[in-house]
């Protein structure tokens, strides 16, 4: 199928999203903690309902799954297929409640369990990095790609919270990820993600992720000549450890998070 309707779409509904959130980042806004400890805000909610009312709109059979809000029904699809719209309407909540501007809102198209659309829109740098199988990654319209680095010991790589590397597994493997890249640097959530995607990170590591938080990367990457996926080497986006990578450094990374 061809994406470029669903693409546009998403691209002009992340960027809608986005101006909300910008509403409420400058000013301020006091979060409060959900049941698993993490932190909503008001513009998490108000985003990710200006995000589903289009949906619903525009794409009125497809399935909408967001954190903030769960799972929409959805009814027989004119497209075909089945088409659910991830949604994270704010990923990098303690980003944004501490004017740090590198939260992004995702939204990633899965169609019969493969992600064919994502957009991955940073509001308060002004990135929008997007994809759609067969039409290329793009980094505010402009073509992007992975950068092709010949091994990981010359890499950059990113991660979120190194606190999440608590058990054996993820211990071992963030002790082989310093010693084995040439620059670690964090504070990233889904900007690191969109830093491999336009060759500025080898590498992004998050061993603690859910289906919202990756929607847009696996065809982000993808079509940027990389990988997005579980640390097993699975193009998913259900798996609950995930990394970006390019395609030259899969086989290294996967031996570094695997061992």
């Amino acid at each position: 199928m061809n994406y470029e309707a669903e693409l546009d779409f998403a691209v002009e509904t992340a960027w809608i999203a986005g101006q909300l959130t910008l509403e409420f980042f400058r000013l301020g806004v006091d979060p409060e903690l959900k049941s698993d400890m993490t932190p909503v805000t008001e513009a998490d909610r108000g985003a990710e309902e200006l995000i589903r009312s289009r949906i619903a709109e525009v794409f009125p059979g497809d399935v909408v799954v967001g954190e903030e809000f769960g799972t929409s029904d959805g009814s027989a699809n004119a497209e075909g297929g089945d088409r659910h719209w991830y949604v994270d309407p704010i990923d990098g909540t303690r980003s944004f409640v501490r004017g740090v501007p590198l939260y992004g809102i995702l939204i990633g198209l899965e169609v019969d369990g493969r992600v064919e659309v994502g957009v991955a829109h940073f509001p308060g740098i002004g990135e929008t990095v997007a994809a759609a199988s067969g039409h290329g990654c793009t980094l505010n319209g402009e073509p992007a790609q992975v950068r092709e680095t010949s091994s990981l010991a010359e890499g950059y790589v990113s991660f979120g919270d190194p606190g999440l590397f608590v058990d054996d597994r993820h211990r071992k493997a963030w002790q082989r990820m310093m010693e084995g890249t040439a620059y670690r640097v964090g504070w990233s959530d889904a900007y690191g993600h969109a830093l491999v995607a336009t060759g500025r990170l080898e590498l992004m590591v998050d061993p603690k992720m859910s289906a919202w938080d990756c929607g847009p990367f696996p065809v982000i990457l993808r079509e940027a000549g990389g990988y997005f996926g579980d640390w097993d080497g699975n193009e998913t986006i259900h798996g609950d450890r995930a990394f970006s990578t390019t395609r030259r450094l899969l086989p290294e990374a996967l031996e570094v998070l695997g061992g």
